[in-house]
C-alpha cells in the first residue's frame, strides 16, 4: 500500500499592489504522514491553508519549500510520472468538478485511459459500471449514460469519488467533500468513503472545518490556523480535550446541545479576526494566534514549538511550555520555531504560575464537544 509523507511544506504567494510586491505565506512548515487504512483530518477555518496543502499534494500547486514523498508498497519512492496513479483528489464542489457536456461514462473512461487501465470497449464499460456500483449508483448502466445535470449533488460527489478511484489510487485527498451537500446526505457520503477505505486500505486526507465530521471520520486531527498546524493528536483527544486556545475557540463555536442544560464551556474573550496594524504577520516567528488570544503573554511573540500535552497529543502554545518537550522528554521538531534554549528562557520569564494556571483553564474548556460517534 502507498504511504505519503509531507515534510516542512511551505507555500508563498506573490501579491502585487500597484508597484509594490509582497509575499504571502499561506502554508508554513506543515508536516504529517498518511498511512494505509488511516485518515488524517486537516481542520481549520476558511483561509487557514488547508486547501492549499491539498493542492500541493495533488500537484496542482508547486511548493515553495519542503517535500512530498509517495512510497510504493515495495518501499520504493513513486516517480513523478506515476505519482497520480497513486494519489488522487476529490474536490469540494460536485457541481463544478464535472463537465456538463459529457456523460458520466466519459468522466470515468478518461482516467482509465490516461492511467493505462482501459482495455477493449466492452471491458472498459464493465470497469465503469463496477466503479459506479461501488459508490452505490445503480442501475450502473443507466447512470453511466446520464449527464451531470441529471444527478443530485450527492450523486455527483459519488461520481467524483469513483473517478478518484479509477486510476487505482491508494491515497485520496478529500477537500471538504460534503460541505456543499445537504445535511441529510452528508453522513451517507462519509460512510461511503469509510467503507471504500476499509475495502481498499486507502490512506485518506480529510479536509474540513467541521469538528463533528472530523471526529466521526478520522483517526488523527491536525488543526491549522493561518498556515500552521497549532495542535495535533488522536481525534478524540483533540475534540474532547482541546489544548490550544484556537482549537478551544473552534470547539466553542460549534453547536453544543449541552448549552441548554447549562453545561456549555468555551473560550471567552477571544477577539474577532484583527486587521491592519494589529494583525500578526503571516510569517512571524511567534504564535500567530496571539492577536486574538485572551491568554496572550509577552513570551508569545517569541518562536514557539510543539509541546506535549498528552500521549501523542501536541499543542504549539506557550501555555504548555512547562510540560515535557515530547515523548519520553525528547524535544519535538518545531513546525516553524526556534532554538529550544531560547524557548526555555522565554518560558521562565513568562512565569511558571501564569503558565500552569492558563494550562489548567485550557483543559477545563476542552470538554463536551462534538457528540458524533466515531467509526
Amino acid at each position: 500500500m502507498t504511504t505519503l509523507e509531507v515534510r516542512d511544506l511551505v507555500k508563498d504567494f506573490s501579491i502585487r499592489s500597484g508597484l509594490r510586491h509582497s509575499r504571502l505565506r499561506a502554508v508554513d512548515n506543515v508536516s504529517f504522514t498518511l498511512e494505509p487504512g488511516r485518515t488524517v483530518a486537516l481542520v481549520g477555518e476558511s483561509g487557514s491553508g488547508k486547501s492549499t496543502v491539498a493542492r500541493m499534494i495533488a500537484r496542482l500547486e508547486r511548493p515553495t519549500a519542503g517535500r512530498i514523498t509517495a512510497t510504493a508498497p515495495g518501499g520504493a519512492p513513486v516517480d513523478r510520472r506515476h505519482y497520480r496513479d497513486h494519489v488522487q483528489m476529490v474536490f469540494q464542489d460536485p457541481f463544478a468538478s464535472l463537465n456538463p457536456f459529457h456523460t458520466i461514462e466519459h468522466h470515468l473512461v478518461r482516467p482509465l485511459k490516461l492511467h493505462g487501465r482501459a482495455g477493449k470497449k466492452a471491458e472498459t464499460r464493465a470497469l465503469v459500471e463496477q466503479l459506479l456500483e461501488r459508490v452505490n449508483l445503480t442501475p450502473a448502466a443507466n447512470v453511466a449514460q446520464r449527464r451531470p445535470h441529471e444527478l443530485s449533488g450527492g450523486q455527483r460527489q459519488r461520481v467524483a469519488i469513483a473517478r478518484a478511484l479509477a486510476p487505482g489510487a491508494q491515497v485520496v485527498i478529500a477537500d471538504e467533500p460534503v460541505s456543499m451537500l445537504d445535511v441529510s446526505i452528508r453522513l451517507g457520503v462519509l460512510n461511503l468513503l469509510a467503507r471504500l477505505q476499509r475495502e481498499d486500505d486507502l490512506a485518506v486526507l480529510y479536509i474540513t472545518h467541521d469538528l463533528a465530521t472530523a471526529r466521526h471520520f478520522s483517526d488523527e486531527i491536525l488543526v491549522m490556523y493561518r498556515g500552521r498546524v497549532v495542535e495535533r493528536g488522536a481525534a478524540d483527544d483533540v475534540i474532547l480535550n482541546p489544548q490550544h486556545p484556537y482549537t478551544q475557540l473552534l470547539a466553542a463555536a460549534a453547536p453544543n446541545p449541552d448549552a441548554a442544560r447549562g453545561r456549555a464551556g468555551g473560550l471567552t474573550g477571544a477577539a474577532v479576526e484583527p486587521a491592519g496594524a494589529r494583525a500578526v504577520p503571516l510569517a512571524d516567528a511567534g504564535c500567530n494566534f496571539r492577536d486574538r488570544c485572551p491568554r496572550v503573554m509577552d513570551v508569545c511573540s517569541k518562536p514557539v514549538r510543539d509541546h506535549a500535552v498528552g500521549d501523542g497529543h501536541f499543542a504549539k502554545c506557550w501555555l504548555h511550555a512547562g510540560g515535557p518537550g515530547g515523548p519520553e522528554g525528547a524535544p519535538v521538531a518545531s513546525a516553524g520555531g526556534g532554538p529550544a534554549g531560547a524557548e526555555k528562557d522565554a518560558a521562565k520569564d513568562a512565569g511558571k504560575d501564569a503558565g500552569k494556571g492558563a494550562a489548567k483553564d485550557a483543559g477545563k474548556d476542552g470538554g463536551g464537544r462534538a457528540g458524533v460517534v466515531r467509526r
